[in-house]
């Protein structure tokens, strides 16, 4: 039977490596204690407890900001280990500058990446790669050395879909709004120019994958699942419609800001995800907005995963069925 192990030292971190451990006078058999990860040689993590079970733990945005977390962590132990001069690619990069997270990407190893003629780095939880200095440009986010933004993006062509592609690019260029409604275009992440620049490289890797992605990136989708509403509905035959649109009553009263918008049929989109229906603010803050809307002669499609995603969804039929009832003007 074990006896509990003593506390680390405060002045440690989430991260750190035994060396600095050791400074501390931490023991080598304390390194070893069930209450800390071992991910890489040299570098340790204190373990975390595990996620809950319930339904809040497996919304969209609560899986999101898991995924992020554990990539972030496992980033900053190998950081605290990692050859100069290395710096992350990948979902790693992709994390640091919050965008959006796949659930395969949990639990792979960190792509860590050097210019030559450096050596890429080895060994378990790494897969290291050489990359020219004119295929992508380094930053500091939160400490951790990660390929910018747009070139992080643009490094995802050689192993990510045209789909993913989109929605990775929705993310950079869309303009985030404040609590009250209000667009920030200097806060976006990216411009169409700068990822048509980074996708231009000579030799850039996937840039048949990027170059079509390119073709269907928009700005105005808030949210992976408005990208793939977006290019269901537009697959299916459906015109473009206009995206994160501030909608006015004929008094010029602010209503709201509508996902997607059919302005000569007056039909309004909204996609829907799980904090539409767990967030008691947001339900009603969207159940005054609807009925704003249909007193300013709109009617409004709600949609839902289980109408955007599957192999047969039924989004197309709903926002189709929509503007029939609502010839042209």
């Amino acid at each position: 039977m074990t006896s509990r192990a003593g506390p680390l030292p405060e002045g440690l971190g989430e991260s750190f490596t035994c060396a600095e451990a050791i400074a501390r006078d931490v023991t080598r058999r304390r390194l070893r204690a069930a209450d800390v990860e071992a991910p890489f040689r040299g570098a340790r993590l204190r373990r975390e407890e595990p996620a809950g079970d319930g339904d809040a733990a497996a919304e969209p945005l609560a899986l999101d900001g898991r995924i992020r977390r554990a990539l972030l962590r496992t980033a900053r132990a190998y950081a605290s280990v990692a050859p100069a001069g290395s710096f992350f690619v990948g979902a790693a990069a992709l994390a640091a500058h919050g965008l959006p997270m796949r659930s395969e990407w949990s639990g792979r190893p960190l792509s860590v990446a050097v210019h030559p003629p450096a050596h890429a780095p080895r060994g378990r939880g790494v897969r290291g790669v050489k990359i020219s200095p004119r295929m992508v440009t380094v930053c500091e986010v939160d400490g951790l050395r990660v390929a910018d933004a747009v070139t992080a993006w643009a490094l995802c062509g050689s192993w990510l879909s045209c789909d993913q592609l989109v929605v990775l690019g929705d993310a950079l260029v869309c303009v985030p709004r404040d609590e009250r409604g209000r667009p920030h275009p200097e806060r976006r992440r990216a411009t169409l120019d700068e990822l048509r620049q980074a996708t231009g490289v000579p030799w850039r890797r996937g840039r048949e994958r990027l170059t079509a992605a390119l073709e269907l990136i928009r700005v105005g989708s808030m949210s992976p699942l408005e990208t793939e509403s977006r290019l269901v509905l537009t697959r299916a035959g459906l015109p473009e419609p206009d995206l994160d649109v501030e909608m006015r009553a004929a008094d010029g009263r602010f209503i709201g800001i509508c996902d997607a918008v059919y302005r000569r049929q007056r039909v309004a989109v909204e996609v829907e995800g799980s904090h539409h229906r767990t967030s008691d603010r947001q339900w009603n803050r969207d159940l005054d907005k609807y009925a704003a809307l249909a007193a300013a002669g709109w009617e409004v499609v709600r949609l839902t995963s289980r109408h955007i995603r599957g192999s047969s969804p039924q989004a197309p039929h709903l926002v189709r069925a929509a503007l029939e009832r609502h010839p042209r003007g």
